[in-house]
């Protein structure tokens, strides 16, 4: 069996690296009186101090719609589920471990309908460090992948005041990505969304920031090693 890996990694990378984040509290932070620079530093701060977030949305990558429903825990992994042209999967990061269990589309899109036919119904366990699934360990360092969020906007400029989700939050639009960010202007900073437009439109959200989450190993795992390795490969 040859496994081929659709870019889902790639995608569901460029997608976060492409989110903002949520915060709940009714007392004003005074954030919104100060630069956008500024405003982006204590957003990124506050994101970089957090334990845990939910994160969730789309946006075309290359042609594509790729949706994401995951939850992030600092130095422990992930879980949730990614999408990409209907071909869907539930994702388990550990550490370095990736466990993936897909549809039978997406199962079929990795190594035909032997792949699909061999792990209906399990989960496929493989390194999130090196190989086909290396992509992934991106999606696991929380921190990482926040610092990498909030980072390159380009040139910032401080928008309105606004309502997104329920919260008030004042926008930032960078020139680079053609994205604007929305933070939070009560509780902590946290950003609650991007929003971006073109080729690449779409929009993500973050909430349910330190909010407790369990991440556990899936008992039916099959080892895509082991696979390898009985397939002579």
């Amino acid at each position: 069996m040859r496994l081929r890996l659709l870019p889902f990694a790639a995608s569901a990378i460029a997608v976060v690296a492409f989110a903002g984040c949520g915060s709940s509290s009714s007392s004003s932070n005074n954030i919104a009186s100060k630069g956008a620079e500024q405003i982006l530093s204590e957003s990124k701060l506050a994101a970089d101090n957090a334990t845990s977030v939910h994160v969730s949305g789309s946006l075309n990558s290359g042609g594509a719609p790729v949706t994401l429903d995951l939850n992030l825990v600092s130095g422990v992994g992930a879980r949730g589920e990614l999408s990409e042209n209907g071909a869907s999967f539930k994702l388990i990061l550990l550490g370095s471990t990736a466990y993936i269990s897909g549809s039978p589309a997406f199962y079929r899109s990795l190594g035909g309908s032997a792949a699909a036919q061999l792990l209906d119904g399990k989960w496929l366990k493989a390194s999130a460090s090196s190989g086909e699934f290396a992509s992934f360990g991106s999606l696991a360092n929380m921190r990482q992948l926040l610092d990498t969020t909030l980072a390159s906007h380009g040139v910032l400029a401080k928008g309105a005041t606004t309502v997104v989700n329920g919260q008030q939050a004042i926008a930032l639009t960078g020139t680079s990505k053609s994205s604007t960010l929305y933070v939070a202007t009560t509780g902590k900073p946290y950003p609650l969304q991007i929003t971006k437009g073109g080729s690449e439109s779409g929009k993500i959200d973050f909430d349910n920031w330190n909010k407790p989450v369990t991440i556990t190993a899936p008992s039916n795992s099959v080892d895509l090693a082991e696979l390898k390795a009985l397939a002579g490969h």
